[in-house]
């Protein structure tokens, strides 16, 4: 699968700290990765998103709209029922930006040992009328649209900080690079999605080689046989207590089929997922 790297796939003007773009789409898209080369704002405005980060998964509508460190992560967007069209204002911003507006505003600290690869936020009015004020200006020249944005972010993070506070910043430009707890923050955040080995190796930001390396050396165990005894537990759960019957589950577990999850199921509890359900 391509990596698209963001904002440099779109073509905008390298030279601004801060850029925006008005980006829209006809079509679903799912999984698919992303650089994004600088932190990233996404008002979303028609349609749904979920992105797979390497501490959380989140789901937003355009009621909400999402601050996205840099990194990779995992993006999936539909199109709106009612327009049929995926539409986001993007506003991506340097570490750089960050550091001034922090400084500035007498608002650095150092973080509290927190990793969050986004922060979620509601709409309001004032955030309504910002966004249509970044509509308005993606037709402006480069030189007058780059002027008008270093203003427009600093508004922005002014009202965020002031009723959200300077936490979320200052996690955003923590430059700690924790390999081992970003590794099991990706497989704890994911232990029951269906993600491929390449997938996570992404997230991780290493070769497959390199992950499966490192899995082992933290988990004592294969990827393999890890995931398939927590998704194997999970459905043993949910059996358990009679919350879904076996042909409503296998899919939450990653099987394709009802067939393919008995098997598995049987070989790993010694009896068919009904007979445990029943003798539980």
């Amino acid at each position: 699968m391509e990596v698209v790297v963001l904002p440099e796939a779109l073509k905008l003007n390298t030279n601004n700290g801060i850029q925006s773009y008005n980006y829209q789409r006809a079509q679903d898209i799912q999984k698919i990765k992303i650089n994004l080369s600088k932190n990233t704002i996404s008002f979303l405005r028609k349609g749904t998103k979920e992105i797979i980060g390497d501490d959380q998964t989140v789901k937003i509508t355009n009621e909400h709209f999402v601050v996205m460190r840099s990194g990779n992560c995992l993006m999936t967007e539909n199109i709106s029922d009612s327009f049929r069209v995926y539409q986001s204002i993007l506003l991506f911003f340097s570490n750089a930006e960050v550091l001034n507006f922090l400084e500035k505003y007498k608002g650095y600290a150092k973080p509290n040992n927190e990793h969050k690869s986004f922060f979620i936020f509601e709409y309001d009015t004032f955030i309504e009328n910002f966004v249509l004020s970044l509509e308005q200006i993606t037709s402006f020249s480069n030189k007058m649209k780059g002027q008008i944005l270093k203003n427009k972010f600093e508004e922005l993070m002014l009202y965020l900080t002031h009723n959200h506070g300077f936490d979320f910043l200052n996690v955003i430009v923590d430059s700690k690079d924790d390999k081992v707890a970003q590794l099991t923050a990706i497989v704890e955040n994911n232990k029951l999605n269906k993600l491929s080995l390449e997938e996570l190796a992404f997230l991780a930001n290493m070769s497959v080689s390199t992950f499966k390396r490192e899995f082992s050396k933290i988990y004592k165990t294969t990827p393999m046989k890890w995931f398939v005894d927590q998704r194997m537990n999970h459905a043993a759960f949910l059996l358990r207590t009679n919350s879904k019957r076996p042909i409503e589950l296998y899919e939450e577990i990653g099987y394709e089929n009802l067939s393919n999850f008995v098997q598995a199921f049987k070989k790993q509890f010694g009896m068919t997922p009904k007979q445990y359900q029943t003798e539980g």
